[in-house]
């Protein structure tokens, strides 16, 4: 399904269903190098189980038009100008790495908008290394294949999203290089890294965030290890805090795993 947002046309995969307005609506945001189809599992099974779903493609990105979003904030300004577009009043956001700063900005700029805010794969400061930064410029293919490495844990055994028997890191490194190509005007890869990197309210808007709190993170996560995200735990009264056995893709690597974390935080009475 597309949306017209700021002028351009936003794809967000649904699972198949109609937009309907008595049903909650949950969003999931991509991170860096990534698409809508990271979700496949979680989206589909919330689409199929009462939800209205979003599975965005962010601008600039495979099947969405635009400028990609330069920063965190730019981002989030984007994903409030969706949900309007879309006709959504108030829904449940789900964001991986980069989603998820994107996410917690939403959350704690709109609190009237956000019913859930759940963190997958999350840290702050989200810092990048400046060979990698740099890599993303000079030797993206390289640089893919080191992110690609440090995304998985050891060799990333099935069950995985596509069943048993997948390889997790050409499905996940050849993912990388599509999206990567999707855009010929702009590097999406350099320009989301930097606004990871670049990104200095997250302990600020994480104290300025009134929904439950999620935290989905990796036992084995190289980019984003369980520590990484200490700081923003401690600003949430009452975080919910899930640790999975996969690295940072962990979506793809533990996809029963996320899904039951993310089911039962959202579905959880209030």
């Amino acid at each position: 399904m597309h949306f017209t947002v700021d002028g351009h046309a936003t794809y967000c995969y649904t699972g198949g269903k109609a937009l309907d307005p008595a049903r909650p609506t949950v969003v999931f945001i991509h991170g860096v190098l990534n698409d809508h189809s990271v979700w496949i599992l979680q989206s589909r099974w919330f689409a199929n189980h009462g939800w209205n779903v979003l599975a965005l493609d962010l601008p600039g990105h495979c099947k969405s038009e635009g400028p990609p979003p330069a920063s965190v904030e730019a981002a989030a300004a984007f994903i409030v100008a969706l949900l309007d577009a879309a006709g959504v009043s108030r829904a449940a956001l789900v964001g991986h790495s980069f989603g998820s700063l994107i996410a917690l900005e939403v959350a704690a700029r709109h609190p009237e908008r956000v019913t859930h805010l759940a963190l997958v794969g999350t840290a702050f400061p989200m810092t990048v290394s400046p060979a990698l930064l740099e890599g993303s410029v000079k030797d993206p293919q390289r640089a893919i294949a080191l992110v690609n490495a440090f995304s998985h844990s050891t060799m990333a055994p099935p069950p995985s999203t596509l069943g048993p028997g997948t390889w997790l890191h050409g499905g996940s490194r050849a993912l990388m290089r599509r999206v990567l190509a999707s855009n010929r005007e702009a590097n999406v890869f350099h320009i989301g890294f930097k606004a990871c990197n670049d990104y200095a309210n997250g302990e600020a808007a994480m104290a300025r965030v009134t929904c439950p709190t999620l935290f989905v993170l990796g036992a084995a996560d190289q980019m984003t290890p369980p520590r990484a995200a200490r700081t923003l735990v401690a600003k949430v009264q009452a975080a919910k805090v899930v640790t999975v056995e996969a690295g940072h893709q962990m979506m793809g690597e533990a996809p029963d795993a996320v899904l039951f974390a993310l089911r039962d935080f959202l579905e959880a009475p209030r």
